[in-house]
């Protein structure tokens, strides 16, 4: 890796309620769209500790970790995203953090062709953690 370089990275949470929808959350910056929890790592973090931190920032509570199902680029950000498998702690409560103005499980089908991709890869992991880039898409 040269001295130069810029690489940014971030860890995000698949969750699912007991119908199989996907929690996503609403943002209250950039294009005030719906995301996974999750978010950048901070300097010195682990990719665990990231997740762990966001989700009880962006959520109001602890998620468990069940396992890494996939790593994707996004080329036009030069960024990483790593898909976890996790569950929301006991019967905990949601209480959303200031960067977020809703929540609500979807199904797979309502996501953007991107996050349904990571969903079903993430749910259908079978112990191999899945990797692809995400070119942007030509609008002419």
């Amino acid at each position: 890796m040269g001295f130069d370089d810029t690489f940014r990275m971030s860890s995000h949470a698949v969750i699912t309620d007991k119908k199989g929808h996907v929690l996503m959350l609403k943002a209250t910056y950039g294009s005030f769209g719906w995301g996974f929890p999750g978010g950048a790592l901070d300097p010195g973090e682990t990719v665990h500790e990231a997740l762990i931190r966001e989700c009880m920032e962006e959520l109001g509570c602890e998620v468990r970790i069940l396992y890494l199902s996939g790593i994707y680029h996004h080329s036009k950000v030069n960024s990483h995203a790593l898909i976890f498998r996790c569950e929301i702690v006991g019967d905990e409560e949601i209480t959303l953090s200031e960067e977020h103005s809703e929540w609500k499980y979807m199904p797979i089908g309502e996501l953007s062709p991107t996050q349904r991709k990571r969903v079903e890869d993430c749910l259908s992991f079978e112990g191999e953690v899945r990797s692809e880039t995400f070119m942007p898409q030509n609008t002419a």
